[in-house]
């Protein structure tokens, strides 16, 4: 059974997309100049996402357990400007891949972003180390050893050779 609040933001969203002269049947997201103007008392955040993303013509995944009630009267505002302050409101934020946006608390997002780098950061130091040797002409080896370990990654090493003067440098490709 819907609510009334969401019955509510269906008639809206119809409305505002009546109103946006958009052509019937398009399935591309509006421009994010589209202005919107809308009122509700004590609407879910969800159903308020799911009338931007009907207005805007955006696809929308919301993450399971987001729940916030929400009064929300926004006059002739961009549509990415009220889907963010709703979200705001209610500690949530945004995330687009591939055209799908996807709602979920901010702590959720960061926490994925920190995690996804991370890993992005082990794959790459995890490549093979290749080793490039150097033979010294017009410098001390010694001495262009303490200056290249500057330049590599935490698993690179560098060992010099005095007697030949040559540099070795182990490092990730």
């Amino acid at each position: 059974m819907k609510t009334p609040g969401a019955v509510a933001v269906l008639l809206l969203a119809f409305s505002v997309v009546a109103h946006a002269d958009a052509p019937s049947g398009a399935s591309r997201q509006a421009p994010p100049e589209t202005r919107i103007s809308i009122d509700f008392k004590d609407v879910d955040v969800t159903d308020v996402a799911r009338m931007l993303a009907e207005v805007a013509g955006f696809q929308l995944v919301v993450d399971p357990g987001v729940a916030c009630k929400l009064t929300l009267k926004l006059t002739e505002v961009p549509w990415p400007t009220a889907l963010d302050m709703s979200l705001k409101v209610c500690g949530l934020a945004r995330t687009e891949d591939n055209g799908v946006v996807r709602v979920a608390p901010v702590a959720r997002l960061t926490q994925e972003a920190a995690d996804r780098r991370k890993l992005e950061e082990e794959q790459r130091l995890n490549r093979p180390l290749v080793t490039h040797t150097y033979r010294l002409s017009y410098a001390r080896a010694a001495q262009a050893a303490e200056i290249a370990r500057k330049f590599i990654s935490p698993r690179g090493q560098v060992f010099f050779d005095e007697r030949t003067n040559t540099l070795f440098i182990q490092d990730i490709e």
